[in-house]
């Protein structure tokens, strides 16, 4: 999950509590060029205010323009861009690509609410989930995520849709350095939740980015603290070992997906022995720890560095190996 698709539950949950009716939006399904996958999310009122995103423009404008209209009354509706204007008003989308909607008019009633905390609470939480939805009643459920299959599927015969739910996409910053600045704006636009942990106040001082948590602790203590989910990307870019080193004990203890540090390959040498004889860590501790860190694209400057390392989080997140780029 994206960060913002984070952001589109919470403030589909802020208006249901305010007695607002909702219509939540899932991509089904894309075919050709599409910004946004399966699973991706936007919230709308009948007013036109919204959060969140379904292609990155011509899709919305369409879809709010008709709900405004007083089109989706339907518990719940599915609906096609891109396949000729079958019921997409003619909107064409990019390289002849499709786009397959669902629609889900939600109710300030008490089911719906319920609905909506439980999908925030796993979203920030470590247990993945699978929204189920009867395509013909809008009738829905959550079921055990057994971890395996496609962001979503429809069950043809029970003419329903299955959307897999996890925690959203985190990247823990372990400590403040101009790469890790430049690595926290290229997170930020690739829909990552983006938090920097440093207990330096003169570091902290010259960091101010919008929409980044800044926590003010090693971020060993906040990695410790049960910060990390299998979503969560953890990465220590100071060149510090102080810092560096108790990142990365901490950060094998957890389920994140991503850990990296740092340095040359002489330096990481030296480190994987400090981290086996010093923080006791064994040979598959220290094989989860990516060092040096990120894509060998000859990068220098902080802002090749951060792209080197975004570009190998985003590998691995992707499940793509080195020798499929």
């Amino acid at each position: 999950m994206q960060h913002l698709d984070l952001q589109v539950i919470e403030q589909a949950l802020a208006w249901a509590r305010d007695d607002e009716t909702v219509w939540l939006c899932t991509v089904l399904s894309t075919f050709g060029s599409s910004p946004r996958e399966p699973g991706s999310l936007l919230v709308a009122r009948r007013d036109g205010r919204h959060v969140g995103s379904l292609s990155g423009g011509c899709v919305e404008e369409d879809f709010l323009e008709r709900l405004r209209e007083g089109d989706f009354d339907e518990p719940v509706s599915t609906l096609r861009y891109g396949d000729g204007g079958a019921d997409g008003s003619g909107i064409a989308l990019p390289c002849g690509g499709m786009l397959d909607v669902l629609i889900e008019r939600l109710t300030p009633a008490s089911s719906n609410l319920v609905h909506l905390e439980v999908l925030h609470a796993t979203m920030l939480g470590r247990r993945a989930l699978v929204r189920c939805i009867d395509l013909t009643s809008g009738r829905k459920h959550f079921v055990q995520d057994a971890g395996t299959g496609p962001r979503v599927s429809h069950d043809t015969e029970r003419d329903s849709v299955q959307v897999r739910v996890g925690p959203a996409a985190r990247l823990i910053l372990a400590g403040l350095s101009p790469v890790a600045e430049a690595c926290a704006e290229f997170a930020r636009t690739l829909g990552f939740e983006v938090i920097a942990c440093d207990p330096r106040d003169e570091v902290r001082a010259s960091f101010d980015l919008p929409g980044i948590e800044v926590q003010s602790v090693l971020p060993s203590t906040f990695i410790a603290s049960g910060a990390c989910h299998a979503a969560t990307a953890v990465v220590a870019l100071t060149h510090d070992p102080r810092i560096d080193d108790l990142a990365m004990i901490e950060a094998v203890r957890t389920p994140a997906f991503y850990i990296g540090v740092m340095g040359s390959q002489r330096t990481s040498d030296a480190r994987a022995e400090r981290l086996q004889r010093s923080g006791d860590l064994s040979d598959d501790d220290i094989a989860r720890i990516r060092m040096p860190i990120g894509l060998a694209l000859g990068s220098k400057t902080p802002a090749e560095i951060a792209l080197a390392v975004m570009a190998d989080v985003v590998r691995v997140q992707r499940g793509r190996s080195r020798d499929a780029l």
